[in-house]
Parts: structure tokens; sequence; C-alpha cells
């Protein structure tokens, strides 16, 4: 099995990333658009693990707390490792501060499973594209300049979920295997 920890993003922002990416307009054979259902916020990734791990995985990720929900608001559009060379395009984020917290919550609940800590700064994006060449074109970088400072609209995360990766001829297909609330004032019953 191939797991990764993730936020689910909104079906709204969904909708507002794909108009996005239709209003793009770029049916170009070496970048590989993600489907929207695909999109998601990366707090761990875990890597392949055998079925038998799942328990333990699952009863570590059931620790995790922090006391309020993730804020976060979804804008703009940028490149890694850069705009030169891209190997990904992504919405960028801005979070409220426990995001980074939440992610190394998650890290340090897994350690002791023998899953690997990140040692990476954490830097949330939302991934929408692959490039099979490292070269946009000048069309592309001109429509990208003039959407820069798009909003795609904002998201609280009350929960995150344990998602197993399948690899395809299509791409990656994404099943969530289990939810898990994080935010006290979730668990406690309580309003923001």
């Amino acid at each position: 099995m191939r797991l990764f920890v993730a936020l689910a993003v909104s079906d709204e922002i969904r909708r507002n990333i794909s108009s996005f990416i239709r209003e793009l307009g770029i049916a170009d054979s070496q970048v590989r658009w993600l489907g929207p259902q695909n999109f998601h916020i990366t707090l761990k990734f875990i890597g392949r693990v055998p079925p038998e791990n799942l328990s333990a995985i699952g009863g570590a990720l059931a620790k995790v707390q922090i006391e309020r929900p993730v804020q976060m608001e979804f804008h703009g559009l940028g490149f890694f490792p850069n705009t030169r060379k891209p190997s990904v395009a992504w919405i960028g984020t801005e979070f409220s501060p426990n995001l980074s917290a939440l992610a190394a919550a998650i890290n340090n609940e897994l350690a002791p499973l023998e899953i690997p800590r990140e040692e990476k700064p954490f830097v949330p994006h939302l991934t929408i594209a692959r490039f099979k060449e490292t070269r946009l074109s000048p069309r592309l970088l001109a429509k990208i300049e003039s959407l820069q400072d798009r909003s795609f609209g904002t998201l609280t995360a009350r929960d995150f979920h344990l998602v197993e990766s399948t690899l395809k001829s299509t791409g990656a297909q994404y099943t969530t295997l289990r939810s898990f609330p994080f935010a006290l004032d979730q668990r406690e019953g309580k309003d923001l």
C-alpha cells in the first residue's frame, strides 16, 4: 500500500480551480493536469507500507490533536522547483500557523512506527499539474501571468485523512481509507 496523510479540499475550491485550468486553455501533451477529485493538501507522505501496518498507522493518527481548526486561503499559481524548469504546478496557500503544528504532530505520532520523519520544512500547496517537459511555452507563461492573482476560496479544516494512492496508467487514483478529527473544539462539541 502507498499511503499519505492529507487535508481534503471543498467542492467549491475544486470547481474554482477546475474553472481556472479550463480558462488557461492548455491542452498540451507535456502537461498532465490532475483531476479535481485528486486535489488535496499533503500533510505527510508515508510511502509504501505492508497492509498489516494499517491498523497501527490509524491508531497513531487518531492521537493527533491541535486546539483549533486550520484556516486556509487558496490563491495564485507557482511551480516547483521554479518557473524556468517546472516539474509541478501548484496553487498557493495562506494558512493559519497551526497547520505547521498539525503536520509536525502527524510526523511525531508516526515516527515510532519507523515512518521516517519529514526533515524538509513543511510547505503546504495544492498540486494541479505535472510536467513531462521542464520548460513552459511563452503562451502558457503569458496566460499564467495574466491570471496570477486569482483567488480560489477559503477552507476551514477540522479533520484530515489517511489516503491510499494507487498508480494507474491514467494517473494516480486516491482512496480515503479513514478520516480523523483533529481539532479539540470539534472533539468537545464546541463551535468556533
